[in-house]
């Protein structure tokens, strides 16, 4: 995080100007999102050890973390999955950054070309081990989501289930059960 915040750019090169914008723009977002979500924990974790705390049911509905699970949802999925996409687009940005001044500085005139220097290739090898990395990482990512979706449709299921059961005892017949 130092690194990226504290990056020292070669005052004699010319850096291409999307890659500083997108450099700039991309270590904003990522702070923010990250702060987003240190925000959303920091006031919602004295509500739930209160709550904790608290043996009447009520007051747990009462609560204002019951009533914030949006966005605290909001503030997990910021953080964990376009908190780690930002990352690691931040560190193929750094590479960039740091890894483009090489060799250039040795050389009269304009910047050379795509593969004219070391600096270059280095940028370049780092993207192409990141750009699997990311896709894996979203491949796990989305597996991971529908794993927790398909487990707690599975869960509520057998509680209707079993609702339907007690209630059958208690009417003592059965009535269709309409499941949506």
């Amino acid at each position: 995080m130092v690194a990226m915040v504290e990056v020292q750019l070669e005052t004699q090169y010319q850096y291409p100007r999307p890659l500083l914008i997108a450099f700039s723009a991309c270590t904003t977002v990522l702070v923010a999102v990250h702060l987003f979500a240190l925000l959303i924990s920091t006031c919602i974790l004295p509500n739930v050890e209160a709550v904790s705390n608290i043996h009447n049911l009520n007051s747990i509905s009462e609560s204002p973390h019951e009533r914030m699970h949006p966005y605290i949802e909001l503030a997990w999925g910021f953080s964990t999955v376009l908190g780690i996409l930002l990352f690691l687009a931040e560190v193929v940005l750094l590479c960039w950054i740091k890894f483009l001044p090489v060799d250039a500085r040795h050389q009269p005139g304009p910047p050379p070309g795509p593969g004219g220097h070391t600096g270059w290739q280095a940028a370049l090898v780092s993207t192409i081990i990141m750009v699997p990395v990311g896709l894996i990482f979203v491949v796990f990512t989305i597996h991971f989501y529908r794993s927790l979706v398909r487990h707690k449709t599975e869960r509520h299921n057998r509680e209707i289930e079993e609702l339907h059961k007690l209630k059958v005892q208690l009417d003592g017949h059965e009535r269709s059960l309409q499941v949506v």
